[in-house]
């Protein structure tokens, strides 16, 4: 980012301190927190003196992330999201339709550094972490959009109500939130600011691949956010096949990481498993992996795998998922296949961001590095 001051990243309060220390009344302050949680760019913020906001555009990020293209499924509503930040980067999101509501998976990271063998954001390596501007700025910018297709759907008489706004957020695109610890810290903070989008840290899902100090640290935040954990494998030897991360931290110091959470939060874990082809998905796999979670308050989220053919990563057939998921059952386990949305647009996580930038690399001779 530039050297701008980005307001979206920052609460009410610091707002007010700002407009003081720029010689402004600091109800100033609320004024611009509000438009901006109301998804308003400066220039729409006529509550504000001219002067004001031209002021604003001069020193502060004017929407730090904006919807660059999105792509809606005709099957179930889904809508996969480009967006683009105010560098030139861009990351993913995903906007799904439920009966109580809408939700929105969104990044925490430009690319990651984790290296999941089965996901697509890593195969460029991570180029930067997003701000907590940038996280909630995604939010902000689909209720723009939500608010313009309403209006147009109005006018055009269409039949259907459409949602007002998103009521629920899962930190599940690219990126590893945990490996941007202080400003997905802040930017949960910013999410349950009552004058602001104010949706409930109950209404928030964190996927972790396993950071483990990070994991308990997290505990002792006492936030009331659902923890999905991608454990992918019953045992040591195939999650290490599967998840660099393995290396580094069992499965047994993960369930120890795990217990903490649940004990210090009383929310129960999700463990996500994406089920592949010969290596996670036989019926011996679930029952070693029903031993490891025997008497844990958790739930097990079964996952078709999106294949990544840069990965040799395939997925498996449903009769595969379904005796997957009778083991479970059968020893006690809650279990779940998980729901697949938007399977017409581009699935898997990374894989339109990657089609991008291949696309501009290939028009403009531009290279995308990373770190």
């Amino acid at each position: 980012m530039n050297d701008r001051i980005d307001l979206a990243g920052m609460t009410s309060a610091e707002i007010s301190a700002w407009c003081q220390e720029q010689g402004l009344p600091s109800f100033r302050g609320s004024q611009i927190f509000k438009s901006i949680h109301q998804g308003l760019c400066f220039g729409e913020m006529t509550n504000l003196p001219l002067s004001l906001r031209e002021k604003l555009c001069q020193l502060a990020v004017d929407q730090p992330t904006t919807v660059r293209s999105w792509r809606e499924s005709k099957l179930d509503g889904t809508v996969k999201f480009l967006f683009s930040l105010s560098d030139g980067q861009c990351v993913e999101g995903v906007l799904m339709r439920y009966v109580f509501g809408l939700t929105l998976c969104i990044s925490t990271q430009v690319g990651c550094r984790m290296g999941c063998r089965f996901c697509a954001s890593t195969l460029e390596g991570l180029v930067r972490n997003l701000t907590a501007g940038e996280m909630l700025g995604e939010i902000l910018a689909v209720n723009r959009w939500i608010s313009r297709k309403s209006s147009l759907s109005e006018a055009e008489e269409q039949s259907g109500p459409v949602p007002e706004h998103i009521s629920r957020v899962v930190l599940m695109g690219s990126g590893e939130p945990l490996d941007n610890y202080e400003q997905v810290l802040r930017f949960l903070h910013l999410l349950r600011e009552e004058a602001g989008v104010h949706i409930s840290l109950r209404n928030v899902s964190l996927s972790t691949c396993g950071l483990v100090p990070k994991m308990i640290r997290f505990a002792d935040e006492s936030l009331p956010v659902t923890l999905c954990v991608s454990l992918h494998a019953p045992n040591d030897s195939i999650r290490k096949k599967m998840m660099p991360i393995a290396e580094t931290y069992s499965i047994q110091e993960l369930l120890n990481a795990c217990r903490i959470y649940i004990r210090k939060t009383g929310r129960r874990i999700i463990f996500e498993y994406a089920l592949t082809e010969g290596l996670n998905a036989g019926e011996s796999h679930a029952e070693e992996l029903a031993r490891r979670l025997r008497g844990m308050q958790c739930h097990v989220n079964l996952i078709p795998l999106n294949s990544v053919p840069e990965r040799g990563m395939a997925g498996v057939s449903e009769e595969t998922v379904r005796r997957f998921l009778q083991v479970l059952k059968r020893c006690h386990i809650s279990a779940t296949r998980r729901r697949e949305m938007g399977d017409d647009i581009e699935g898997a996580c990374g894989q339109l961001r990657r089609k991008t930038l291949a696309e501009s690399s290939a028009s403009s001779g531009t290279s995308f590095g990373s770190v």
